[in-house]
């Protein structure tokens, strides 16, 4: 049950006003001039204060100050009783930091109203204020990027994406960050004529979604499950209030970003220059690689997202992929291609 604190000093009006509310199932304390007005408030801390401003021994300004200057009233939503004839006290009132006001004569509505809109507002602060205290709490407790990495555990949103399906689209408001808990998670977008290039590859316990830190950018590519995939989102709001106050977690996910910007443009020097034979076994050591298979592990995988990340054309890569298995380096079953001569691979020309 909420409280409601009426400071008024016409004892018709206080009387009427409290049994109103008291109607409503408000829990209300009166006082009839602004200095008990305080006192009362002080004492109980009531959800809300409704004052008049015209009083004997302090005033309604007088009321507020007093207040508005206690830490522990202070939050108070303050609404003021005033004459239609005050208006510019009205101005007064609200320049000193009133929530409210409402004339006299009112209308029963227009005081519910008031107050519960008051009320409401006051609790969605409070809920920003916890919120906002919590991340601060968990802030000053991250020391490296695996407590940043347990944050996005502990307070992101689960996404659950099966194989094929996309985490987010190229375009779209890049409004999260990611880490993904399981699974494999390409990220790609298409050229001028409409082929899809894979841009690098994710897996389990590395982030994705970096494009920018601002929700104006939208996502630069397209971000989709290679495996059944389990992601914790963040928002960037968040994630930008936890990097503001951990200079050391914000200089080891630099570091990271720049590793995997440093690998993506290895992989574009391979696309531009490497032989098609170098490239696909490059691409299938990495599949092998980030999908965490083993050489004597069949890897399942698309030819069109081999190719892809190869930047071949997917007819090169089936004629290579029929070499390699002729040669005897790989095995190949339907869609599963099993290392059989991982040197090979590796010192590939």
């Amino acid at each position: 049950m909420k409280t409601v604190l009426i400071i008024e000093d016409d004892t018709a009006l206080r009387e009427n006003t409290a049994e109103l509310l008291e109607l409503e199932k408000y829990n209300v304390y009166t006082a009839p001039n602004g200095k008990i007005g305080v006192e009362l408030a002080g004492i109980h801390k009531p959800d809300i204060i409704v004052c008049d401003i015209m009083m004997p021994e302090l005033d309604g300004y007088g009321v507020l100050e007093r207040i508005s200057g206690n830490p522990a009233t202070s939050h108070i939503p303050f609404i003021f009783l005033t004459a239609k004839t005050e208006h510019k006290e009205i101005r007064k009132g609200m320049d000193l930091g009133a929530d409210d006001y409402i004339t006299k004569p009112f209308e029963e509505d227009e005081l519910l109203s008031a107050i519960e809109s008051r009320l409401a507002k006051a609790h969605l602060l409070l809920g920003k204020t916890d919120k906002l205290d919590r991340l601060k709490k968990d802030e000053d407790s991250l020391r490296d990027l695996n407590d940043l990495k347990n944050y996005f555990d502990d307070h992101g949103k689960l996404l659950k994406c099966k194989k094929g399906t996309f985490v987010y689209e190229q375009g779209e408001h890049s409004n999260n960050i990611y880490l993904i808990l399981k699974g494999v998670v390409k990220s790609h977008k298409m050229d001028i004529n409409g082929k899809e290039l894979i841009t690098n590859l994710h897996k389990a316990d590395e982030f994705l979604g970096f494009s920018s830190l601002d929700l104006v950018s939208p996502y630069q590519e397209s971000a989709t499950a290679v495996e059944d995939s389990e992601l914790a989102a963040v928002s960037k709001n968040d994630l930008v209030e936890v990097l503001k106050t951990n200079r050391n977690v914000s200089l080891e996910l630099m570091n990271v970003l720049a590793e995997n910007l440093s690998e993506v443009k290895g992989q574009l020097l391979q696309m531009a220059y490497g032989s098609v034979r170098k490239k696909t076994a490059n691409t299938i050591l990495q599949f092998a690689e980030v999908m965490s298979k083993k050489p004597e592990e069949a890897i399942k995988i698309s030819r069109h997202d081999l190719a892809s990340v190869a930047g071949i054309a997917t007819e090169s890569l089936i004629r290579t992929l029929s070499g390699f298995k002729k040669d005897g380096i790989i095995e190949i079953e339907g869609r599963n291609i099993k290392i059989l001569d991982l040197s090979a691979l590796e010192s590939m020309e």
